[in-house]
């Protein structure tokens, strides 16, 4: 659990800081365009390249991937429910 905790706030360090490059390159593009440029850049490395990967492995750390998956059997069981419950058309 500890190791769960510590990466929940690797993650949201990394994604404030990230949010703050953003915001920070939005912020000097007047002045320096090339730096601001290079700031959001880094922002969206960071989000898209470092936290997203992140919290999904930590979150999706000892979940069955097959039942977030589309297969027969689970496209037979949403057809039952759908069948099942009529009412809510």
């Amino acid at each position: 659990m500890k190791s769960r905790r510590f990466f929940r706030i690797l993650v949201t360090a990394i994604v404030l800081a990230s949010l703050g490059s953003i915001l920070y390159g939005f912020n000097i593009m007047d002045a320096e365009e090339v730096r601001g440029n290079q700031f959001i850049g880094f922002g969206v490395v960071g989000l898209f390249l470092l936290a997203m990967p992140l919290f999904l492995i930590v979150e999706s750390r000892g979940k069955k991937m097959k039942d977030y998956m589309l297969t027969d059997e689970n496209i037979r069981k949403m057809r039952e429910k759908k069948t099942d419950s009529p009412e809510n058309q």
